[in-house]
């Protein structure tokens, strides 16, 4: 179900978090193959075309994607 992120709540902001295979597993251990994350990121697809912001997290650590997200809402809401 594409929408499913809009069934279980209705966000006021959308913020798609971009990652790759290879970061992502360097990251963090999935047990997934490419085939299989790259489903779970089709299935995400709806959402990353609705989301307020785009960030693709590769080059990024955990503070810089923080204050990148935070210039976002603080320069849209605030």
């Amino acid at each position: 179900m594409p929408d499913m992120w809009q069934r279980m709540t209705r966000p006021d902001v959308l913020i798609y978090l971009d990652v790759s295979f290879a970061v992502s597993q360097s990251r963090r251990f999935l047990n997934w193959n490419e085939l299989e994350f790259r489903e779970q990121v089709q299935r995400l697809e709806h959402a990353r075309q609705h989301a307020n912001l785009e960030i693709n997290t590769d080059l990024l650590n955990p503070l810089e994607v923080q204050k990148q997200v935070l210039n976002f809402l603080s320069s849209r809401y605030f």
